[in-house]
This record gives structure tokens, C-alpha cells and sequence, in this order.
């Protein structure tokens, strides 16, 4: 008899846009793991019925023409939520998946998701936190799965499934390694201060060698390349400031409003906590909390000075 808690639900799905509110899933993908091994999948297209937004049919290369006909969410949310039943959901960004579906349901039966998210991406970053990039499809070159087409929902989902189980045994690992290290905490936080002090030496010897570079092209100088092929160059960017008043219709209107501009949860915290707003208007910002999440940091304290 198989033991629930090995049971996990691998999937992606591709959408007509990036805000799950206002945009609709056009593909969804799972595989069920047993014990790390796939033992069964489901994958179907979606009629939206709304328009699928250029940049996105550019990246998964799904048209409007491929859903015609195909069955609405309405009509296959029900088999969905069989097949994902109350298992973990494992996907890279997984938050990004699971708001599309959340608010399916939210939309359809008034209810939300209750399963366990489990992101892959998060743990690609743990395991190896020097990638330059923490893409989906880094991660599956990375353990040398090559699948046959990408952004589309079945060939994601099913490298991530080939994928997990490596990157989890080593998130594992990883994890039992610093359990067996809590005993050595002394030693290793003079072991810390060390590493820390070279690395500023560094970084200060970096950025005064970095200010030379920056006199030198400022004098006019031309582009230098190293014998092992760098090129030291110099490039310039302009940034503009806009009109927060003028553009938020804008954003509205072409669904990027929520990704050009990002609450800042943490003045928020500050405005409940402190004094200067009435209860009224504190119990208000209170009632909009959706989730919490605790967060510590490893502080190092420098020692007071004695002056004499």
C-alpha cells in the first residue's frame, strides 16, 4: 500500500498572459510521482475565450487556432482537481501556477487550493545559489535532461519531474549537512569572520582598481581585451522616472500593473505597528494580510570601541 506522503504532483501550465487575475490557463500539465517514479499524467488545452496576449503565444507558440473547440475551464477544472487531489504541487515558480489555479477555483466554486507548494526554483537556489540563471531550463541542463520542445506545459512539467528527484536529494543532503554542523557553530563563526574580512579586503582592492577603469575611459580610452578573451568596455544606460498618475491607467489597461508596481509589504508592516494612523484605519490594512511568512537574519554585531 502505497504511503500518501510519497505521493507528489509535478505540473505547469501555460497561460494567455502573466497576471493569473485577469488572464486565463490555455494549457495545463501533471504527472503524479509515487515514490519519485511517474505513474500516471494528464495534460489537456483550454478554450479561455479571450484573446492570448502576443508575448505570451511568442514564447509557448499556442494560438488561438489551437483551442478552437477545445473544452473550457469550467469543464475540466473538475478533472484537474481529481487528478491533483490535497497532494504537495511541485513546480519551478510555483506560485506562478498555482495563483492560475487558485483563482479558477476561486472563480468557479468560491473555494481555494489547500494543497502543499513545493518550488523547485527555491530549491535550485539553495542547492546552488552561485547559477547565473535559476530558469527551468537551466535547472534541467544542470542534471543533463533535454527536453524535446520548451514552454509548452507536458515538456516542462515532465523534465522538472526527471529533474526533482536529484534536486531534492541533494536539497536533503545539503540540509543534513548543516544539521551535523550545529555542534561546530563556534568554530565556524570565527571561521566566518575571516572569510567575511577577506571578502571585503577584495571587494574594497576591486573597487579601487574599478575606479582606475572608469578615469580611463572617461580620458577617452578604447576598449582592452585580455589574453584569455574578456573585453573591458564601457556602457552607459539612461533610466527615466515617470508620473506614477499619468501611467497606472496604462499598466491597468495592458495587464502589467501588478508587475510595474510592487506593495511594499514592509511599509505596510511599519503603518500597522506603529503609532501614527488611527485603530480604524490600522484594523483596515490588517483585514488586506493574505499570508504570512516569518523571516530571520543572521546579524553580525560589531564589537563597542574603547576610546581613550
Amino acid at each position: 500500500m502505497m504511503e500518501e506522503n510519497n505521493i507528489l504532483i509535478v505540473l505547469d501550465v501555460e497561460t494567455t498572459g502573466l497576471d493569473y487575475k485577469r488572464e486565463k490557463i490555455i494549457e495545463f500539465a501533471a504527472l503524479k510521482l509515487v515514490d519519485n517514479k511517474i505513474v500516471d499524467e494528464y495534460e489537456v488545452l483550454i478554450d479561455p475565450k479571450q484573446d492570448i496576449r502576443q508575448s505570451s503565444m511568442n514564447i509557448h507558440g499556442i494560438t488561438p487556432e489551437m483551442l478552437e473547440g477545445k473544452p473550457t475551464m469550467q469543464e475540466v477544472l473538475p478533472k484537474i482537481l481529481e487528478f491533483i487531489g490535497d497532494y504537495p504541487l511541485v513546480a519551478h515558480n510555483v506560485i506562478f501556477d498555482y495563483s492560475f489555479l487558485n483563482q479558477a477555483c476561486s472563480e468557479l466554486y468560491g473555494t481555494s487550493l489547500k494543497n502543499k507548494k513545493i518550488d523547485t526554483q527555491q530549491l535550485y537556489k539553495e542547492v546552488f545559489p552561485d547559477e547565473p540563471s535559476h530558469g527551468l531550463l537551466a535547472l534541467l541542463e544542470r542534471f543533463y535532461i533535454k527536453p524535446d520542445v520548451r514552454h509548452r506545459a507536458m515538456a516542462d512539467a515532465r523534465g522538472l519531474a526527471l529533474a526533482y528527484p536529484y534536486l531534492k536529494d541533494l536539497y536533503d543532503q545539503k540540509h543534513d549537512w548543516q544539521l551535523s554542523q550545529v555542534n561546530n557553530v563556534n568554530y565556524l563563526f570565527e571561521r566566518y569572520l575571516r572569510i567575511q574580512q577577506s571578502i571585503q579586503t577584495l571587494q574594497a582592492e576591486l573597487f579601487d582598481i574599478k575606479s582606475v577603469f572608469k578615469v580611463y575611459f572617461e580620458e577617452g580610452g578604447n576598449d582592452i581585451e585580455a589574453t584569455t578573451g574578456e573585453v573591458l568596455t564601457c556602457t552607459s544606460r539612461i533610466q527615466y522616472a515617470y508620473e506614477f498618475e499619468q501611467i497606472k491607467d496604462v499598466l491597468e489597461q495592458i495587464g502589467a500593473f501588478n508587475r510595474a508596481v510592487k506593495l511594499n509589504n514592509g511599509l505596510i508592516d511599519r503603518m500597522v505597528n506603529g503609532t501614527s494612523l488611527d485603530d480604524d484605519i490600522k484594523e483596515k490594512l490588517s483585514q488586506a494580510r493574505v499570508q504570512v511568512n516569518e523571516s530571520r537574519s543572521i546579524v553580525v554585531q560589531k564589537p563597542e570601541k574603547n576610546i581613550f
